[in-house]
């Protein structure tokens, strides 16, 4: 059996980093597995579907790396739910039902007094065909519910093992509407089942939808997946993340906070599992460590702060190849390898990088707050070309003449040579400031 998985997200707001890891551990599981990847856009809720959220979802999967094999869209396969409707009214499995949401919720309201379950009576079912066309004379048109069996529903989970449901503790479930669109419930049992899809993996708020959509793969002939269930992100405070609240979106992460999706991956491919978090510059290298076994039933947490430290762990492993790109996107066309690595061990963003790069090629102001000894520093500035032992070789000369050592003998140079006092390393820097701005800056001229 060939692996087939799905990511299939409603395009009603930005992808939150609770859908994104969803779609990792999707797509991660199937490159272990040797499988394929379906990007579905659920996209039958037409008020709350735009097309904007539909580019954003592909924006930010291409952004991660997690390219589909595979891509449907709901809206484009309304047929095939009138299908399988009309085959499940035929069979006695869906059937009319014509109560108001008032009239629901107040027996909803009733049962819950009662300390009983709010599950659907089946009132419908008593319904002559008599009943059935007084009610649609006064202008009422059915919405229609799926007639499940009342028996065991089981299945053994990835995540959360054997999982047991009694069928009569379930309601039966509405998949039409009154206007006659289908809903969730039918609509993913639909593809799953035309798409051959082999595994589906997703939050554990679908575990009651699952104990459902069991019997209705059955209805309709098609072919159970194996289920797991991930418990649900929160963030570091224990609340949850609301894609239409733009809570730790994706988009916001990478425009706005400068984080690596590496970083992000890296991250979320870890949380809830056994594995240490750890940096990781590829998938392939995330691939590779994968194994849906290792994740727990435990709550995690996403905590921005560690993300912003696991962004700045991988800028310190990234070659200057891997960020060219952004560099350019900064403005900094003429960055090269050099100032990358000079650079990059003070990084947390990469943005950042354009207040280095102003040290190093833009006028500075100099701290020079003990001239005399800037002097004698001077003085002794080596003639160019410069490398990477100039620092060294500079420093131990301004030592052996005035005697100064340590922080009495580094700060004043930094504060003259950068305006900062702390930063990268200077014997990187130094040589990208060059002799005509360290021989000013020391001189207190601003250069």
């Amino acid at each position: 059996m060939s692996v087939a998985v799905r990511f299939a997200p409603s395009p009603t707001g930005l992808l939150h980093v609770g859908n994104v890891r969803l779609a990792l551990v999707n797509w991660l599981f199937a490159r272990k597995t040797g499988g394929t990847f379906l990007l579905r856009l659920d996209d039958t809720d037409e008020e709350r579907s735009k097309p904007e959220y539909a580019e954003g979802i592909e924006r930010d999967l291409i952004w991660l790396g997690l390219t589909w094999d595979r891509f449907a869209r709901e809206s484009d396969r309304y047929g095939r739910y009138d299908e399988e409707a009309a085959a499940l009214k035929a069979s006695g499995r869906l059937y009319p039902c014509y109560e108001t949401p008032e009239e629901l919720n107040l027996k909803r309201a009733s049962l819950v007094s009662q300390g009983r379950p709010p599950i659907y009576d089946r009132a419908a079912l008593r319904l002559s065909d008599a009943d059935r066309a007084r009610l649609e004379s006064e202008g009422r048109k059915p919405h229609w519910r799926f007639k499940l069996e009342h028996t065991p529903v089981e299945w053994t989970d990835l995540v959360r093992g054997p999982v047991h449901f009694e069928g009569s503790a379930l309601s039966d479930p509405v998949l039409i509407r009154e206007d006659g669109r289908p809903l969730y419930t039918l609509t993913s049992v639909v593809d799953d089942a035309d798409l051959a899809i082999t595994h589906v993996i997703r939050g554990e708020d679908h575990v009651a939808n699952t104990a459902v959509q069991i019997q209705i793969f059955q209805a309709v002939g098609g072919a159970v997946p194996v289920f797991a269930h991930l418990p649900l992100l929160t963030d570091a405070t224990g609340q949850g993340l609301s894609k239409r609240l733009g809570s730790l979106s994706v988009a916001s992460l990478r425009e706005e906070e400068g984080i690596e999706p590496m970083a992000l991956a890296s991250l979320l491919a870890k949380l809830g599992t056994s594995d240490a978090i750890e940096p990781r510059l590829t998938l392939d290298e995330l691939v590779a460590e994968f194994d849906i076994a290792k994740v727990s039933r435990a709550t995690p947490k996403f905590d921005p702060e560690e993300l912003l430290r696991l962004n700045a762990r991988i800028l310190h492993l990234l070659p200057f190849e891997r960020v060219a790109g952004e560099l350019a996107a900064l403005g900094l066309d003429d960055a090269d390898a050099a100032f990358w690595e000079a650079v990059r061990p003070n990084l947390s963003r990469v943005a950042e990088a354009r207040d280095w790069w102003a040290v190093t090629h833009a006028p500075v102001a100099p701290v020079a707050d003990d001239p005399a000894f800037l002097a004698e520093a001077a003085a002794l500035l080596p003639e160019e070309p410069w490398d990477l032992s100039t620092w060294g070789t500079w420093t131990g000369a301004v030592k052996a003449r005035t005697g100064r050592k340590g922080k009495d003998l580094f700060l004043p140079l930094r504060r003259a040579l950068t305006g900062r006092d702390h930063g990268p390393e200077l014997k990187n820097l130094l040589p990208l400031i060059g002799r005509t701005r360290a021989q000013k800056r020391l001189a207190g001229e601003t250069a």
